[in-house]
């Protein structure tokens, strides 16, 4: 079975879009720093474009999670797999996702760092997929609504390929 990857979202406007984001996460932080947590490995590339584009002191950690293991659905099981390396206590957190999903993941993570004890803990989310929520979670900055279609670039990916495309694309299979 081959795919195909179609353009639902081009650079130009990833970026641009990005850089208003970032304008925003300034605004709203100002005099703070922000503490920025990426999931890895789908909210490394949004991550790195972001950071740059925030005006105010920024420190970053990473974690990995998952709730799939080898499978496409969910397990309904959260595992961590890369715990922070730093204390939270008495930081303005800033979760990088790459997308919204079923939320269920993103709900239990989000408490579960609030329970670290952090300033606060916000959600930034590059893509939100609403018409697969299962928990009802908002993102504080979301990039873009998306239709329900498996998407891959910006660091996605499809069986661990096509996370270097600079674009968001829909995976059609034939």
């Amino acid at each position: 079975m081959a795919e195909q990857v179609e353009v639902l979202l081009s650079e130009e406007k990833i970026n641009a879009r990005i850089r208003e984001i970032g304008e925003q996460i300034s605004r709203d932080y100002a005099g703070k720093s922000v503490h920025l947590v990426c999931i890895l490995k789908g909210g490394s590339f949004f991550m790195c474009e972001l950071a740059k584009r925030i005006t105010v002191p920024v420190s970053i950690d990473f974690m990995s999670v998952s709730s799939y293991g080898s499978s496409s659905e969910s397990s309904g099981v959260i595992k961590i797999i890369k715990d922070l390396d730093e204390p939270l206590a008495g930081k303005h957190v800033l979760v990088i996702e790459d997308i919204v999903d079923t939320g269920k993941t993103l709900h239990y993570l989000l408490e579960l760092l609030k329970d670290r004890g952090a300033a606060d803990v916000k959600l930034c989310a590059l893509l939100d997929k609403p018409d697969r929520r299962v928990v009802e979670i908002g993102a504080d900055y979301t990039g873009f609504q998306i239709p329900d279609e498996f998407v891959v670039g910006y660091g996605m990916d499809y069986d661990q390929r096509y996370r270097n495309l600079p674009y968001i694309g829909v995976v059609k299979f034939d």
